[in-house]
């Protein structure tokens, strides 16, 4: 039913606004020729398109995802879908490695907004380019999913009562929050403390990987941590 519509969006869209529409097996035909993706946006076409450009971002190369883009743009594709598509790309793909491939993403999304249509492809294009052009990182991601396999095996483990929250005098006699070392009034705004449940104190969600951005973070942990994060 959602091809049916589509198609026929396809050609009513193809006609003179005061012509009266006669819609025949050889005008379908002719539409769908002129214009193949634009009858897809919900089947298979769709979804092999969203699915070669973000995999063209996240494998370095601009010129296939422009290509990609392109393809959609032309087929009609809503173009929040893609700017959707290219928060979670920066999110899941560039990650860490260049954060303000986010912000850019983020930014595409709003000017969308306030640009509208044709010229929003061209903010679509920049924050594409920008993406697949940016070194690539999924340490987030993965930092994610493997603490929310954790937390799945382990249930719900106690927060350490030095982390609970004490707002009153009952919770303060109970050692909520007994021992809790405030970070900034310690030299360099940091002082060693577990802040994992017992259970997980040897436990590593985060790994950083090796680009310029993340090594400048995984070294910062080295000097706070020490050999944890060697």
């Amino acid at each position: 039913a959602r091809k049916l519509l589509n198609i026929l969006e396809l050609v009513v869209s193809a006609e003179e606004e005061n012509d009266t529409i006669e819609i025949t097996d050889q005008k379908v035909v002719e539409r769908l020729q002129e214009n193949p993706a634009a009858y897809d946006k919900g089947g298979e076409m769709h979804y092999d398109i969203i699915s070669a450009f973000i995999k063209s971002i996240r494998g370095s190369d601009p010129d296939a995802a422009i290509y990609w883009l392109a393809r959609m743009v032309e087929g009609g594709e809503d173009p929040e879908f893609i700017a959707r598509r290219l928060l979670i790309s920066a999110a899941e793909d560039i990650g860490l490695a260049n954060p303000n491939a986010m912000l850019l993403a983020n930014a595409c999304f709003d000017a969308l907004k306030k640009i509208g249509w044709p010229e929003g492809r061209i903010i679509l294009a920049e924050t594409t380019v920008y993406l697949a052009c940016s070194p690539k990182s999924n340490s987030a991601y993965m930092a994610i999913d493997k603490a929310s396999a954790v937390v799945s095996e382990t249930g719900n483990l106690p927060v350490p009562l030095h982390l609970r929250n004490a707002p009153t005098k009952l919770m303060k006699e109970l050692n909520y929050g007994k021992n809790y070392k405030y970070a900034h009034s310690y030299e360099g705004n940091f002082v060693k403390q577990d802040y994992l449940p017992d259970e997980l104190l040897k436990q590593r969600f985060w790994e950083g990987q090796h680009n310029p951005a993340e090594d400048k973070l995984t070294e910062r942990m080295k000097r706070l941590w020490g050999n944890r994060y060697e």
